[in-house]
């Protein structure tokens, strides 16, 4: 009988036990869910409403930033101008429209030229950004660029350096459309020095990776050759 007694009591224990276990497990399956909900929540009030990405895209407008359509959608035009702004601000360069971009958008001033006095190009290497200016000393368009990596490559048995030169140019020659050359294709190649061009690119990293041509966004590329005509000066620098 005294052995029986303490099984059952043993039995009662173990099921007590095993009650608990289940306990605790149930609440750290919901405590783990809340978590995770919470997790979703605050990630949803990251989204960027419609309201706030049409102002941060006409804010990028108003400031001198190329553009795509300011409709709310932060296509690639809009992407390659949030880049552009990030890249001049010293900010990291993602693309990505978040609460403190918009926040930096608001309260940004559009830069100023390196020269004014008439129309012309800049290309700041160090903030990978180009500026067009206009007669009155306007920057009128900033567009992101992808300058020279100063890696070594070999073309047509010649070995070369992935160099964009500094100083002051000219619009020489242009190729509308498409142009393939040895060392890919160059989309409305506008030539500067030698074989050195301003040309749209499917890839425009958002830091120095061509060769030494001055790559930029394809949606800009037809537009920035017809607004820039043969003989349009062309400032190159590094340093401000």
């Amino acid at each position: 009988m005294l052995y029986n007694e303490k099984q059952d009591d043993r039995a009662r224990r173990l099921n007590w036990l095993f009650l608990l276990c289940i306990s605790l497990a149930l609440v750290v399956i919901a405590n783990g869910t809340a978590r995770d909900k919470s997790v979703s929540k605050c990630g949803s009030h990251q989204e960027i409403p419609v309201e706030e990405r049409l102002e941060a895209e006409q804010r990028l407008s108003d400031l001198g930033y190329w553009t795509g359509p300011i409709d709310g959608n932060l296509d690639p035009g809009s992407r390659h101008a949030l880049i552009a702004f990030q890249k001049v601000e010293g900010r990291q360069r993602t693309g990505r429209l978040t609460p403190p971009e918009l926040e930096a958008l608001r309260t940004a001033a559009t830069p100023l030229p390196l020269q004014t006095g008439y129309a012309h190009v800049e290309i700041d290497i160090r903030r990978q950004v180009l500026f067009i200016v206009d007669a009155s000393g306007s920057i009128t368009h900033i567009l992101p660029v992808c300058t020279g990596n100063e890696k070594i490559y070999v073309d047509h048995g010649q070995v070369h350096r992935g160099h964009t030169p500094k100083g002051k140019f000219k619009v020489l020659r242009k190729i509308s459309g498409w142009r393939r050359s040895s060392l890919g294709l160059l989309y409305y190649p506008n030539y500067i020095h030698e074989g050195i061009a301003i040309h749209g690119s499917p890839t425009v990293a958002v830091y120095p990776d061509s060769h030494g041509c001055i790559r930029i966004p394809m949606f800009a590329a037809k537009e920035f050759s017809e607004i820039t005509p043969i003989g349009t000066e062309v400032i190159i620098y590094e340093d401000r």
